[in-house]
């Protein structure tokens, strides 16, 4: 049975090498019928990567199955390079890091830790605990901005962090997003693009579709600089496929809909972001703002609960005013201020 650890994990070095040794090399990937179904599983890939977020699992119960799956990769990366579009090289990678952070829940320390090694993170099991050295931990978990994932909230011993199952496969999650990202778009020869041509349009079309649904800007009469530090920092983060934490994006929603954003134009600035979902962003939209049980909606945190959260972002001096406790009080001050 060719391996199913290549197969489940596609992205890792061995993965061409048994393929390889079972006949399969890339350049015979292209065209004909021995690999139609790994490049129509290629496809696949991108496109639940479109409109999930995530790639969906498939069956790997036999070997062709299993080199199917490890073909399968190489294939969508093409596409994705020819398509050479940022937001769907972003989604794609962030699909492909989630689908390994599903599955890194199912297997043993050693397998995780082999994973982590491949991808540069370091990492050491001690007690049966997984522990990933700091340097690692700081790189790749920055931009989670809840509170729980700061530093000084988790065990360090010896330069090491000690985290769950669920945080180091996340932390990995943030590992792979990245290294893909940096690997794409590929250098496609002319030949191979057109040989693809037809997947390249059909994924072309949908990503254009995509875009056309939510193809409204944030302009208007609203100006950066009247901003809140900390909302003009959710909304760049939003603005720029950064994932925001929950907390992050509740301030956000709420805030742009005291200040008289429709639900069209908050949720247009969210499908910007990689992980959008749209029937979920749409839900959650729906509920900050009121619009599912006819009330008024949540009014934003105040600037003390902003802090607690850890997303009070870069304070300035109207921030460190004595009476400044709200972010809609200095939304109203830089308004009188811009009118007057």
């Amino acid at each position: 049975m060719i391996g199913l650890l290549e197969s489940r994990y596609p992205f890792l070095r061995n993965a061409q090498v048994v393929a390889s040794e079972n006949g399969a090399e890339i350049g015979d990937l292209m065209a004909g019928e021995t690999f139609a179904q790994a490049r129509t599983r290629g496809v696949e890939r991108v496109i639940s990567a479109l409109e999930r977020s995530e790639v969906e699992h498939t069956s790997l119960r036999s070997d062709i199955d299993r080199i199917e799956e490890i073909m399968s990769y190489p294939y969508a990366r093409i596409l994705v390079s020819c398509v050479n579009d940022k937001f769907l090289t972003k989604r794609y990678a962030l699909a492909e890091a989630v689908h390994m952070n599903r599955l890194l829940g199912q297997e043993p320390y050693a397998v995780v830790h082999s994973i982590a090694s491949e991808l540069g993170v370091k990492t050491r099991v001690v007690d049966e605990k997984l522990q990933m050295h700091f340097s690692d931990y700081l790189k790749y978990s920055a931009r989670i901005k809840s509170i729980e994932w700061k530093l000084v909230n988790n065990e360090l011993k010896n330069g090491y962090v000690e985290l769950t199952n669920d945080k180091f496969a996340r932390v990995l999650q943030n590992a792979l997003q990245d290294r893909i990202e940096s690997e794409l778009p590929l250098n496609v020869p002319e030949s191979i693009e057109q040989a693809i041509r037809p997947h390249i349009t059909f994924i072309e079309n949908q990503l254009a579709a995509s875009k056309s649904r939510f193809n409204m800007s944030f302009t208007g009469e609203l100006k950066p600089e009247i901003l809140p530090p900390c909302i003009r920092t959710l909304l760049s983060m939003a603005q720029n496929g950064i994932n925001l934490p929950h907390s992050g994006r509740f301030a956000l929603v709420s805030f742009l809909h005291k200040i008289g954003l429709s639900i069209e134009q908050i949720l247009a600035l969210f499908a910007q972001s990689p992980d959008f979902d749209e029937s979920k962003s749409i839900y959650q939209i729906k509920h900050i703002t009121g619009d599912l049980n006819g009330t008024e909606g949540y009014t934003p945190p105040e600037c003390g609960t902003m802090k607690t959260m850890g997303i009070c972002y870069e304070p300035d001096e109207l921030c460190n005013g004595e009476k400044m406790n709200h972010p809609l009080n200095y939304f109203r001050i830089k308004t009188r201020n811009q009118q007057g």
